[in-house]
């Protein structure tokens, strides 16, 4: 059975993804968060859209490298 991605990435999991500290990591979440709400997306508060995160991020918006 193959796993799916993960529709969102936390904040432990973009620290460990980044090799980032846990309050940079908010503090990442927090501003990509507050850039989709400009674009008029709803957003959560503590969490990404992973692809919004490979697309700023990596610069792509593909699937091949969503976080698992």
């Amino acid at each position: 059975m193959k796993k799916e991605a993960k529709l969102y990435v936390t904040a432990q999991e973009l620290s460990e993804l980044l090799g980032v500290s846990l309050g940079h990591s908010y503090k990442l979440i927090r501003q990509l968060n507050k850039e989709l709400a400009k674009e008029g997306y709803i957003v959560i508060a503590g969490k990404l859209p992973a692809r919004y995160l490979d697309k700023r991020y990596y610069g792509c918006d593909s699937d091949a490298i969503a976080v698992k």
